[in-house]
């Protein structure tokens, strides 16, 4: 452990329950997603998300929303389902509807990593503004944002699938620590 410069940490069922997503999250995303459609549909701040939409579903409402409860069902983890999540929990969270519950030994974990040198960094197939906003506002009363202790984010956009190894590759080019500085807290080994 002593050359361990950095550490890598998924995020459902790692440092929070699986369940906070497909049980909180998901269905809120399946909820808000008409009335966003309704009033939002032909806004420059919508057309971003809307416009990483494959053709098909991109230019009719209901096929959009027909595509997007399918894949959400499916848990497909796919970038431009991830970045509309990410946006549509963005409304939750602030509102304060919405807070992440991080289990307790990570809450201990986070500053005692950084005060020991150690550099955090999420890892997840959710979008680096879904992710940010996971930490930002979490159910830890005594200081809900801990972003503070985290030094960079990674998703299928920015790094790619974590069954492939190119995937780490370009995290450890991105950060510049190697291969064998890293520890990866993950609950899923499938593939890896």
């Amino acid at each position: 452990m002593a050359a361990v410069k950095a550490v890598l940490l998924d995020i459902e069922g790692t440092v929070s329950s699986i369940s906070f997503v497909r049980d909180v999250l998901f269905p809120y995303t399946l909820h808000a997603l008409p009335q966003v459609l309704d009033e939002k549909w032909d806004t420059p701040e919508f057309a971003p998300y809307r416009n990483e939409f494959p053709a098909e579903f991109r230019d009719e409402r209901e096929k959009l929303e027909a595509h997007v409860r399918d894949l959400t069902a499916r848990d497909v983890k796919i970038a431009y389902l991830k970045g509309l999540q990410g946006y549509l929990w963005l409304t939750a969270y602030r509102s304060g509807n919405i807070k992440a519950p991080l289990y307790a030994d990570v809450i201990r974990a986070l500053p005692l990593w950084t005060s020991k040198g150690l550099k955090v960094y999420i890892y997840s197939s959710g979008s680096v503004l879904a992710q940010k906003l996971f930490f930002e506002y979490t159910d830890n009363e005594a200081q809900p944002d801990q972003r503070g202790y985290l030094s960079g984010y990674f998703d299928t956009v920015n790094a790619g699938v974590k069954w492939e190894k190119s995937s780490y590759e370009k995290i450890c080019e991105e950060t510049g620590v190697q291969p064998h500085e890293w520890v990866f807290l993950t609950d899923n080994v499938k593939g890896m």
